[in-house]
């Protein structure tokens, strides 16, 4: 990496605004936050989805899931358009998230099968899965861009973290299967929040060990090559 390169991406980085630590806990975590008590009380949001939901939809056996599918479409909309405002750029995380929600949750009203919403960790987990294994592969590291280049790693210390996190990916989309087809809405809705939360909070608290191993200093990552 020569040094113009690294002056000038530096400078871009620093003319990046930063969004407050809250209003980003707030955008990631809002929507699925709303997802779990809409479902939980779907009553309370009923004012709000009935003039986009019909009536058999409310009163079914699942209007507590319907109702927690609208109002998670409509949330991450809004999340999405809040970081964009508070960043003036879309990471590629919460896009593709954003994406999946739209896609999988419109399917489900439309049809009415909450099969679709259900199945969206699933396509969701396994797709990073693939893309982070995949990347590694072609040796195009994904795992740098979800992170959003938060940190500098040594080489193999970005392989070792991108196949623990590859693994860990795939174990929660086939958890996901498991648990949405074994098990009752308000089970699976739990599992999907705080449950993911807190498996995704435990395995990057495990983590902390390598990175601080393979952790660059700031010179060192300079240097590095482009690609980590």
């Amino acid at each position: 990496m020569n040094v113009p390169n690294s002056v000038s991406g530096v400078d871009a980085k620093a003319r990046q605004p930063k969004p407050n630590r809250w209003l980003k806990f707030g955008v990631e975590m809002g929507p699925l936050i709303l997802f779990f008590f809409a479902n939980a009380r779907p009553k309370l949001f009923e004012p709000a989805v009935a003039p986009f939901l019909p009536p058999p939809i409310l009163s079914g056996p699942n209007a507590g899931l319907f109702t927690a599918t609208l109002v998670l479409m409509a949330a991450v909309a809004v999340a999405l358009a809040v970081s964009f405002v508070s960043t003036r750029r879309l990471p590629a995380v919460p896009l593709m998230t954003a994406v999946l929600v739209l896609v999988f949750g419109g399917l489900t009203l439309y049809l009415q099968d909450a099969t679709f919403i259900k199945m969206k960790p699933t396509v969701l987990y396994a797709g990073f899965g693939v893309a982070l294994i995949g990347g590694l592969a072609m040796n195009k590291p994904v795992l740098p861009v979800i992170f959003d280049n938060a940190m500098a790693l040594t080489e193999s210390g970005w392989r070792l973290l991108t196949l623990r996190w590859g693994g860990f990916f795939f174990a929660l989309a086939l958890l996901n299967e498991i648990v949405w087809r074994t098990q009752s809405n308000d089970t699976w809705v739990a599992f999907k929040f705080p449950g993911i939360f807190i498996l995704i909070v435990l395995f990057s608290g495990a983590q902390v060990p390598l990175i601080a191993r393979h952790k660059l200093s700031d010179e060192e990552a300079e240097d590095a090559p482009d690609h980590y």
